[in-house]
């Protein structure tokens, strides 16, 4: 399958949230999804958006020095993985790494990079950069499954 991209222009942070809660949406159990971008382009209120849509009524902060926060939300669970401090990717192991990546759980994953070689292949990639005083969000992957949330995302998007 050749890999796609869509990308979506989100003008502040309220649409960025308004975005995570459609991703949560769209993406099954087992979805891992990797997010790219700056320090403060918006990832973690991606995550904020996309937890807050599958039930969290509690704050949503970046993991940064714990590595994973995870969610408890009924039957969904989903983990919350901030790897900027990561040393080394095999420091992942003793994080007991494998554990969180199962069939139920939904995982993002922001700093992806520093865990590579110990982090399963992700659904879709999301890349948040700076453009005009919002942000550009291009969604990219190149599996059947990436292909069903495509369809989801430009379905409900709305463009205010």
């Amino acid at each position: 399958m050749i890999e796609t991209t869509n990308s979506y222009f989100l003008p502040d942070s309220e649409r960025m949230e308004a975005f995570g809660a459609l991703l949560a949406h769209c993406c099954a159990p087992g979805s891992v999804l990797y997010l790219y971008g700056d320090l403060g382009a918006g990832k973690t209120t991606l995550v904020r958006g996309f937890v807050h849509a599958l039930g969290h009524r509690g704050a949503v902060k970046s993991p940064t020095y714990t590595l994973v926060e995870t969610y408890d939300l009924g039957e969904q669970r989903v983990n919350h993985f901030d790897l900027y401090r990561l040393g080394e990717p095999e420091e992942l192991e003793y994080l007991g790494i494998r554990d969180y990546f199962d069939n139920q759980a939904i995982s993002l994953v922001e700093w992806p990079q520093q865990g590579r070689g110990m982090l399963p292949p992700a659904l879709i990639t999301v890349q948040i950069e700076y453009e005009q005083g919002g942000r550009r969000v291009t969604l990219s992957g190149e599996t059947p499954a990436t292909e069903s949330v495509y369809r989801c995302v430009a379905t409900h998007f709305v463009d205010r």
